[in-house]
């Protein structure tokens, strides 16, 4: 099996280097302290010696074991923490045995630079990998399991997550041992029948067999996971369970059973409250550079075309509550009225109404709608608790009156200034994308998520996409 022998010698020759590397930011780390802020010697040499190499041990483990259960993911933050703590108490002990002042300045200083270094370590590999010609080769070699809906709906989400990278190989279909099966433009081989998976594996070389939802005869997926053990191959049971975060999930066991245990959705008090503070710090932070540009920004507009400098639209927010959102003015006075001329050119998805190239929307207005300057005065809508920060798209009444079944779930919290339909597309999803990233984050919402939009929010402004 040549092709698999170099693909895991590739992939075992990336972790050796990241392995390298994250023990020399580490230890060149501690080292800069050591000599920067302790006496020399032999006791300061050795303590700093144990805390570093406990530390990128700690990491190496922890990586490969978050590696095999799937949780290393998001820049691996989680062995690093994990790592330093355990690295910390290394250095208590150390410190303590050695009698001295050693363990301040590494707390200080070696932790939050050296972890700061391994996730831009992370980050730079990263984007290194995806912009690879051969990353593709890189990824598992992955065979899809089950009936023709199930293997097409499992292979189109693996498509679209970028996080999670399969080749795929083909499939194994249910009742078909030959054939195509076709998902958008690509078309994947069927290689067999489910009976066959084992001996696929090993004439092509698969690395991972995915089996799609719906495939739950416990006898043959034990007889798989068997079968699948001299192919050196790993078994993944998808499930029809979507939009659900990792953090709402756990797995338990009970009298030889897998039990998948999903957690409610936080609509808690103290949770709102705690998303609550967080809008507010930030608002506040955000509205005091707000206040500097903004002579500059309502010069250019009183300027560009006659008519306010601000523009406010009735909107409804959190349980179906309506207010005023405060925008920079981007379209002449009379855009509003002007609107039913322009109905039938419609070229938005659903209830919304957009147009790629608005004759409404004024110079200087084009440029503030494609780097989202307009929708800054919205801070204060947060600061008023009109709004959020993160949140859905704040919808106009009537787009609200045209919402069926699921939608309304939209209200359950309040709108924000941006969210995953912004980090996301924009102007370029459809209604039927919008609504789901909308509804992901009303189901999956966390303030760990919040501050992670924020930050993509930040990269999407300066490279704009989908926004007009």
């Amino acid at each position: 099996m040549p092709l698999l022998e170099q693909r895991l010698t590739e992939v075992r020759r990336l972790r050796a280097r990241t392995g390298v590397v994250d023990t020399a930011v580490i230890a060149v780390t501690a080292a800069i302290t050591a000599t920067l802020a302790v006496s020399p010697g032999i006791v300061t040499t050795v303590t700093t010696a144990v805390f570093a190499l406990t530390w990128a041990a700690a990491l190496v483990v922890l990586r490969a074991r978050a590696h095999r259960h799937g949780t290393g993911r998001r820049l691996e933050l989680m062995p690093i923490a994990h790592s330093a703590v355990i690295a910390v108490a290394a250095l208590a002990v150390a410190a303590v045995a050695a009698g001295g002042d050693i363990a301040a300045p590494h707390l200080y200083a070696t932790l939050p630079v050296a972890a700061a270094g391994l996730l831009t370590v992370r980050a730079v590999r990263r984007a290194w990998f995806i912009r690879r010609t051969d990353a593709d080769a890189l990824a598992p070699r992955t065979l899809v399991v089950g009936d023709e809906d199930g293997i097409a709906e499992l292979i189109r989400s693996l498509s679209t997550d970028n996080e999670i990278g399969h080749r795929i190989v083909g499939a194994a279909l249910r009742g078909s041992d030959a054939g195509t099966i076709s998902v958008g433009a690509q078309s994947y081989p069927v290689l067999g029948t489910p009976e066959q998976v084992a001996e696929i594996a090993r004439q092509c070389c698969i690395e991972t067999v995915v089996v799609a939802g719906g495939t739950d005869d416990p006898d043959y997926l034990r007889k798989l996971s068997w079968s699948l053990e001299g192919a050196a191959t790993d078994l993944v049971l998808a499930t029809r369970l979507a939009d659900v975060a990792r953090s709402r999930i756990a797995f338990e066991r009970s009298n030889g059973l897998a039990l998948t245990h999903v957690s409610l959705p936080r609509f808690d008090r103290s949770s709102m409250r705690a998303k609550r503070a967080l809008d507010v710090v930030v608002a506040l932070a955000a509205l005091v550079p707000i206040a500097l540009i903004t002579p500059v920004i309502a010069l250019m507009i009183a300027v560009d075309t006659p008519g306010g400098v601000f523009f406010r639209q009735r909107r409804i927010g959190r349980g179906g509550r309506e207010f005023d959102i405060l925008k920079f003015r981007t379209m002449t006075a009379t855009a509003e009225a002007d609107r039913a001329a322009l109905e039938a050119a419609n070229e938005g998805s659903g209830p919304l109404f957009k147009l790629k190239h608005d004759p409404r929307v004024t110079r200087v207005g084009a440029v503030l709608r494609r780097f989202s300057l307009d929708e800054l005065p919205q801070f204060w809508n947060v600061l008023m608790g009109e709004m959020s920060v993160v949140g859905p798209r704040p919808p106009l009444p009537k787009e609200v009156t045209e919402y069926d079944g699921p939608v309304f779930r939209r209200l359950y919290v309040q709108p924000g200034i941006t969210g995953l339909w912004q980090v996301s597309g924009r102007s370029d999803l459809s209604w039927e994308q919008s609504v789901r990233l909308d509804l992901h984050y009303v189901e999956n919402w966390s303030l760990a998520t919040d501050l992670q939009i924020i930050a993509r929010t930040a990269a999407v402004m300066v490279r704009p996409k989908g926004a007009y």
